[in-house]
């Protein structure tokens, strides 16, 4: 599909979900790219950490691309850009603190250079063929968060990308009420905006809020403290720092995605009275009372540095009395993850403090409060809400028209949706999908590598070497190998039984493809017969010269 004289937008990630956020708009025979996220892998997903957007409809015409504009830094807005953006072939935009994120993503990929990354300034501006956009500085939990104003000949969108309202930021400041106003006043056509909170009835909050909650635990806390939060939440980083200052505790930092943020930040002028860092070898040797640790791993990620810490394999040790402060609020879908590791600080007897037992987190995204006094400012004539699951979106189309907003559009990844002229209506579905990123290689989320891995999570692998001889008779006992089948104790008999039949099934009249199928199918169907399972049963030949 190749847009005309109409305005389109199509999310090719983000709309149904939380997280992998990809916006396209379309004008005028191009597109303009907003975000390019990606999202964390689950149970469904075996051995695979991340999973990326397919982004085959723009591939095919990435001659049409104008840009990728960069909202702010989060993983789920960026973090597909070291894997796929060298393919795109387009300009990168972000302002300082975002830009400085993608450099070093890019640089660890050996990409430096290769893919061209323009920085913006802050309330700056970039003209990409028939679309104008405008950087407007929103508060969110991460520096530099930005919604977008993009003008067009069909009118403007304001794009928010991830948002909250904070009149006490701890970095940055975000635009005001007036300047919101000023942007309404001028006509906006259609608002996109981050629906991840609306159903929280209450504002998000401020993070100066968070200050007093968190000074208050780690003034009550008599050993170590580890506070475990988002590495990208930078407004927290500054708030812990001052926290630690505060309650006289040296900081020790572990996890390298900290210090990657970090080390951007301080870079680009945020978080220059951080506390000096210690080493861990520094931090065990100072008194318990005296060290705070920050950390990764809140969300239960088994190789971060919490999930490490709580297992004892790693530098830092934590110990009966000590405590750990959870403050970042749990992903659905992470809880049970999360629970294992709390489960294993349990058993050290740490005392565990999360957002339910004090005020030590606030989100980064808006509740209905903070929602509608957007509307308010903005007074868009169509909103599509966009970064949330199908409910969040219906939900927030219904919010906002009881609030006055006179048309909604509830799309799905993949919807084409023509905003202008006329009545903004569906006029098309694309091919969308995921991908995985398996070690080091990019496949399809439903390729045959995560569908056999699924199959063999299930049901378990048996391999089947059948020795031949040069006239295709069998010229040994069928060699079989289970895997991951539950058969432990009676290993040896099954596997006797399972040659058994793999023999019987042997047919050296058969061509080579019949037979194998044959002798697949009859080793599968005694282990059926013996756990109730159907695993993978993969049969190899090998050919033995006879003497």
């Amino acid at each position: 599909m190749i847009p005309g004289e109409e305005l389109l937008f199509c999310a090719l990630g983000g709309s149904g979900e939380i997280g992998m956020n990809v916006n396209l708009y379309g004008c005028r025979g191009e597109w303009l790219m907003v975000d390019l996220g990606l999202t964390f892998a689950d149970t469904q997903y075996p051995g695979i950490d991340l999973i990326l957007p397919e982004l085959e409809f723009i591939e095919q015409q990435q001659d049409r691309l104008a840009g990728i504009i960069l909202t702010h830094g989060h993983e789920d807005h960026i973090g597909a850009l070291p894997y796929l953006a060298e393919d795109l072939k387009v300009p990168l935009y972000a302002t300082p603190f975002t830009a400085g994120l993608i450099a070093s993503k890019l640089e660890e990929e050996g990409l430096t250079g290769h893919v061209p990354l323009h920085i913006i300034d802050r309330e700056g501006e970039v003209e990409l063929g028939p679309f104008k956009v405008r950087y407007v500085a929103l508060a969110h939990s991460i520096p530099e968060g930005n919604g977008v104003c993009i003008d067009t000949p069909y009118g403007r969108i304001f794009h928010t990308g991830d948002w909250k309202i904070d009149e006490t930021p701890v970095l940055g400041e975000p635009s005001s009420a007036e300047t919101l106003q000023r942007i309404g006043d001028e006509g906006v056509l259609a608002l996109v905006c981050d629906s991840t909170n609306v159903f929280q009835d209450q504002s998000s909050g401020s993070e100066a809020g968070v200050h007093v909650g968190l000074r208050s635990e780690v003034e009550k806390a008599k050993g170590r403290v580890l506070v475990t939060t988002f590495a990208s939440n930078a407004a927290r980083l500054k708030t812990i720092g001052e926290v630690a200052l505060d309650t006289g505790r040296q900081v020790c930092v572990a996890g390298r995605s900290l210090d990657r943020i970090l080390n951007v930040a301080q870079a680009t002028g945020y978080l220059l009275d951080f506390p000096p860092r210690l080493s861990f070898e520094e931090a065990m040797r100072l008194p318990r009372s005296e060290v705070l640790i920050i950390a990764t791993g809140g969300q239960g990620e088994p190789r971060a540095a919490l999930g490490r810490i709580a297992t004892g394999n790693h530098e830092l040790k934590l110990a009966e009395g000590d405590t750990v402060i959870f403050s970042s609020k749990i992903i659905p879908g992470n809880e049970i993850a999360i629970g294992r590791i709390m489960n294993a600080l349990s058993d050290l007897a740490v005392n565990i403090v999360t957002e339910k037992q004090a005020h030590v987190h606030v989100s980064g995204h808006p509740g209905r409060p903070e929602l509608a006094a957007m509307y308010d400012w903005i007074r868009p004539e169509i909103i599509v809400p966009v970064h949330g699951e199908a409910r969040h979106l219906a939900e927030q189309a219904r919010f906002a028209r009881a609030h006055g907003v006179p048309k909604a559009v509830v799309q799905k990844n993949g919807d084409v949706i023509r905003l202008a002229p006329g009545d903004p209506k569906k006029i098309d579905e694309i091919r969308v999908g995921r991908l995985v990123l398996d070690g080091d290689v990019i496949l399809p989320a439903d390729g045959a590598t995560v569908t056999e891995r699924r199959r063999i999570s299930v049901g378990g692998l048996i391999t089947v070497a059948l020795p031949l001889d040069s006239k295709g008779r069998l010229a040994g006992t069928p060699h079989i190998r289970p895997f991951g089948v539950p058969v432990e104790e009676d290993r040896d008999d099954f596997v006797a039984d399972a040659t058994d039949s793999a023999k019987r099934a042997f047919d050296p009249s058969a061509d080579e493809e019949k037979m194998r199928e044959a002798v697949r199918l009859a080793v599968r169907r005694c282990a059926t017969a013996w756990t109730g399972k159907k695993p993978i049963v993969e049969v190899m030949v090998l050919r033995v010269e006879m003497a």
